[in-house]
């Protein structure tokens, strides 16, 4: 066709296609895109599934480290006793204390050691132990071991204690004796010196401490025997005996009175006894006049000091 100016125009051409909608996206949230509302972030499957895998992976070895703590068929340790420390004593008794462990169970028991044999044992709940019958004077050395479901902890670390010391007034005097007599004067006519060792057996009156004692004494082939009373430190008492007089072939019992006075001087711990072992004292020899008929024995007095020791 020619328009008016005689320009040809050709035909109209064919509508052309609307573009083809594009291919939406994979809703992997599964939120719908029709509702208006932003799409959420999405986060990739395999991102997630290693997240939750390490999540697992913690929480299965905290389970694990709590089960080696607590587990009851891995018990915690028996502790071992520290902190002994001395109590008070007395000349035959002494007491100490310990500490508990600060952390885990308490023992069933404790069992302590005196000088490496067991001196008796207290529940787990007690920590400490009093131990009497003992000598005084004496050390003592102790150990604590903890024992709980048979098992037994480290021993203790060494306490080192001691009994108290009595004064001497309580020292028992007993046994066998040997006591040296030295002259320190003469009163009378028959003067010489008699210096020269006895043999003493004392025998106490009570069962235990200090207390009055029978003396049986030996002076050579001559015996006697006396009681000595005990006040403090010190006995005294008298004893009568003889020696001869006159040749050995008119031989006269000569009448002597011992008066003794001793006190003890050192002693120790043996036996649960505060045991006298020194001695110390004066003795006073009083010879009677005695007539024969060829002679006669004067009156005189010797006068002695005394040191003796168990025999």
């Amino acid at each position: 066709m020619t328009d008016p100016e005689g320009t040809a125009q050709s035909a109209p051409a064919a509508a052309a296609a609307p573009p083809a909608p594009a291919t939406a996206p994979e809703n992997v949230t599964g939120h719908d895109p029709a509702i208006g509302q932003a799409p959420a972030t999405v986060v990739p499957r395999r991102r997630r599934r290693w997240a939750v895998l390490v999540l697992a992976a913690v929480v299965v070895l905290g389970l694990a480290a709590g089960l080696v703590v607590w587990a009851p068929w891995t018990p915690p340790p028996v502790l071992r006793p520290t902190g002994l420390m001395a109590g008070p004593s007395t000349a035959n008794s002494v007491a100490f204390h310990w500490s508990g462990p600060r952390t885990g169970p308490l023992p069933d028991k404790y069992l302590v050691l005196n000088n490496g044999t067991a001196a008796g044992s207290v529940t787990g709940t007690v920590t400490s132990f009093r131990q009497a019958g003992l000598s005084p004077a004496t050390t003592y050395q102790y150990s604590v071991v903890a024992v709980r479901g048979g098992k037994r902890s480290p021993q203790s670390a060494l306490l080192t204690v001691r009994t108290l010391t009595p004064p001497m007034s309580q020292a028992r005097l007993q046994g066998s004796w040997g006591v040296y007599v030295k002259t320190v004067k003469t009163i009378g006519p028959a003067g010489g010196r008699r210096n020269g060792y006895m043999t003493w057996q004392f025998s106490p009156v009570c069962r235990a401490g200090a207390c009055g004692v029978i003396l049986h004494g030996k002076n050579g082939p001559f015996s006697f025997k006396g009681k000595l009373a005990h006040r403090g430190a010190v006995y005294t008492g008298q004893a009568v005996t003889h020696f001869g007089c006159g040749s050995s072939a008119s031989y006269t019992p000569y009448p002597v009175t011992l008066t003794i006075k001793i006190h003890t001087t050192k002693a120790i711990g043996e036996n649960q006894e505060w045991a006298a072992t020194s001695l110390a004292g004066t003795i006073v020899m009083a010879f009677h006049f005695v007539s024969t008929g060829t002679g006669y024995c004067p009156a005189f007095t010797v006068k002695g000091s005394l040191a003796g020791t168990p025999a």
